[in-house]
């Protein structure tokens, strides 16, 4: 590369980076084509001559979205930086991010499915306001009963439906039954079925991804009791989604629980066209693992730290 060349990059590289002009502009003051002026700039980035730096802390975020995208065969990732937690719960960031998402991605469907759960509220509760009367929310699973009724996946489509001015189907069922004979009766049930049918049948689905063994909601609520948490851990149960437990390979465990529950079932969520799974937290790594080893996911919204840990799961293989 000769001197006058090198001189000429530097010279249109210094009008189009510092001083904002466009190579339209930088055409004429030059009095050379824009093609040329493009190659130019083109072959100050290639030699060294300009190193273009993108000074924003989400960078590192986008670089992880993109690693889960390909490590975990995922349609999108969306990865919450720590620093949005400021003044709020990393849960909260992290849900806001998925209303956000969902609020954008849900503009050309007309049924959406919602789970159940802590991070399922947040999320909801950070849902715009906005005119969708052509939308139908459908609850995913049962849940009747007088505890924690804020969670429970009928209370949430409702509110969120409020919040789209949408119509929402209700599940008058119990998510978790005496016995899979009872399960089974309620499933027969006219109503009942109708709106699990409309649930495997919705276009989006709104979950949440829990840790049996730890900081579990289903204990906190009353679901799960100590003894039946320790026979999960026997059977294998690395998470749950919809009070349904899987494992590590993302396959259901073999245990009772998983025949009392009234919800669209496993195999069903899998066809739902897009799955959004929001998890926040380093304890839900198992779970994040086995459910993303499911294919059930499509999208993962999820914080910084869970999000470098199962990049680093990937990359010490």
């Amino acid at each position: 590369m000769g001197q006058n060349e090198q001189k000429l990059m530097v010279r249109t590289a210094t009008l189009y980076y510092h001083e904002g002009w466009t190579q339209a502009q930088i055409s004429k003051k030059i009095g050379m084509s824009r093609p040329i002026i493009s190659r130019l700039l083109q072959k100050a980035k290639d030699t060294g001559i300009v190193e273009v730096f993108i000074k924003d802390e989400t960078v590192h975020t986008v670089a992880l979205e993109q690693q889960l995208e390909k490590f975990y065969d995922l349609d999108e990732a969306v990865v919450v930086p720590t620093s949005h937690a400021q003044g709020h719960t990393m849960k909260s960031a992290v849900a806001s991010a998925a209303a956000y998402y969902a609020a954008k991605k849900a503009r050309n469907i007309s049924r959406l499915g919602i789970s159940w759960g802590t991070t399922v509220s947040e999320f909801v509760k950070s849902y715009p306001y906005e005119n969708r009367t052509d939308m139908h929310i459908v609850p995913l699973e049962g849940g009747m009963g007088r505890e924690s009724i804020d969670i429970h996946a009928n209370h949430l489509a409702y509110e969120l439906a409020k919040k789209m001015q949408a119509s929402c189907s209700y599940l008058y069922a119990p998510a978790i039954v005496d016995s899979e004979e009872v399960k089974n009766h309620f499933m027969e049930i006219s109503d009942i079925k109708t709106v699990l049918q409309e649930g495997a049948q919705t276009e989006m689905a709104i979950i949440g991804v829990g840790n049996p063994h730890e900081d579990s909601t289903l204990e906190k609520v009353g679901y799960l009791q100590a003894e039946d948490a320790a026979s999960l851990r026997e059977a294998g149960a690395a998470g749950d989604v919809g009070f349904r437990f899987f494992n590590d390979n993302g396959e259901l465990v073999d245990h009772p629980f998983n025949e009392r529950v009234v919800g669209v079932d496993f195999e069903q969520l899998k066809e739902i066209p897009t799955v959004v799974a929001i998890a926040d937290g380093t304890h839900k790594l198992r779970s994040l693992r086995g459910i993303l080893a499911s294919r059930i996911v499509d999208v993962l919204v999820i914080d910084e730290h869970s999000a470098v840990q199962l990049v680093k799961t990937k990359t010490n293989v």
